[in-house]
């Protein structure tokens, strides 16, 4: 009986030290896989480490950044490079058309040559090399602003051209502006007679800039528009970059008596000519005022349909014609009422009418002779007519404001 308990107790130990053995086999299985897995790891940190050293240390920055959109069509498109050298820039839009551009003597920079298009989506890919050659690669999209989400200034004069001294800068934007001061602070106008030049809005969309007095006969004017990225309104920017330059010509102001009938015309201060002229009839009489020629016209048609007449008049040919308001006043030539009206009766609807002939006429005529001795911006004052004075507005014609009131009205 001992004997076979002896026995039993002897398998019992067996089958402990036979799970023991297995549990150290178990064990030691896994310290195998273990062992795996760490060189596993070992061999990523080894591929990590060799596409490091391969990688290049060129790093490529290209604005706009990618997906913008209202991006600036002049100045916002630009690649640069740090640690290296650009190789390649190409610049796409979304259709595939090329846009042209310069890379920098130094290949640390490349930008479009011109302007871009409004609401158009563009692409730029950029390759650029580090000291060992290695290449780095970037790219993006972005899109411009588009017509709706932006405005632009129409202004005269134009860049190159030669005016009279009494021609403002004149800008009609496109959209209404509610932030006046942005737009007029992105706006300068200096003149080399170094005339303080102060702008004044006549409305939501009009900025007319002037001295104080007349311009400096012979001076140069620049008109600079740094308006790009400027927001005028609620989510509409500007974008224009632009600088304009225009002379004065010589000091021309001419002065209309409509009681004594007769223009006098002065030049740098010394009278060169007396014209007889007609001015407006006591029915319909000429604004008194300041008046700036804003357009001239060896010949233009005048119908009276247009300016609020009942079809008293229409002219197909009207010689010499220089406009002076934006309602319709002209100085111009006429070869329709006879010559002795000039100088003895006001005839006319509103406009200073100087004797001439039809079609090309004689040069010597005084309407042809006022035409080719006038320039665009040339003053022509009208005194002593029954009719009120001329609305500052009611064309370029703002020297009919005192200097505080001009000012009054400037955002800046």
């Amino acid at each position: 009986m001992e004997k076979r308990v002896m026995t039993g107790s002897k398998r019992r130990r067996g089958l402990v030290a036979a799970s023991a053995l297995l549990g150290g086999v178990l064990v030691l299985t896994a310290c195998s896989d273990g062992s795996s897995a760490d060189g596993s790891k070992n061999s990523q940190a080894a591929a990590d480490k060799a596409a490091a050293e391969d990688a290049s240390e060129a790093q490529i920055a290209i604005a706009p950044k990618n997906g913008a959109t209202n991006a600036s069509i002049n100045k916002d498109a630009k690649v640069t490079v740090t640690k290296g050298t650009l190789s390649e820039v190409t610049m796409t839009t979304s259709a595939g058309a090329a846009v042209k551009g310069t890379l920098a003597a130094d290949g640390k920079s490349w930008k479009p040559d011109g302007q871009l298009e409004r609401s158009t989506t563009y692409k730029i890919s950029a390759t650029a090399k580090d000291s060992k050659g290695r290449e780095a690669h970037e790219n993006t999209s972005f899109t411009t602003v588009s017509p709706a989400n932006s405005f632009i200034g129409n202004f005269t004069p134009e860049d190159g051209s030669t005016v009279g001294v009494g021609m403002p800068v004149s800008i009609n934007f496109n959209k209404a502006i509610t932030d006046k001061k942005a737009v007029q602070d992105a706006i300068t106008v200096t003149s080399s007679s170094g005339q303080e030049v102060v702008g004044h809005w006549f409305n939501s969309q009009r900025l007319d800039l002037r001295p104080e007095n007349y311009w400096q006969g012979g001076s140069t004017v620049t008109l600079k528009l740094a308006l790009d990225g400027v927001e005028g309104a609620k989510g509409v920017f500007g974008v224009q970059q632009k600088t304009v330059t225009f002379k004065v010509g010589r000091n021309q102001v001419s002065t209309v008596d409509a009681n004594t009938k007769t223009m006098t015309v002065t030049r740098d201060g010394k009278t060169v000519k007396t014209i007889p002229i007609s001015a407006g009839s006591s029915a319909n009489p000429t604004y008194n005022g300041q008046m700036v020629i804003s357009e001239k016209f060896q010949e233009t048609r005048m119908n009276g349909d247009t300016v609020g007449f009942g079809g008293e008049y229409d002219i197909k040919d009207v010689p010499h014609a220089m406009r002076l308001s934006t309602s319709g006043t002209f100085i111009h030539g006429n070869y329709w009422s006879g010559s002795g009206v000039f100088g003895s009766a006001n005839t006319s609807h509103g406009c200073v009418g100087l004797q001439d002939a039809k079609g090309a006429g004689d040069a010597n005529q005084p309407g042809a002779w006022f035409y080719n001795n006038s320039m665009v911006g040339d003053v022509v004052i009208v005194k002593n007519s029954p009719d009120r004075t001329i609305t500052p507005d009611n064309g370029l014609n703002g020297w009919n404001m005192s200097w505080a009131d001009w000012k009054a009205d400037s955002a800046a």
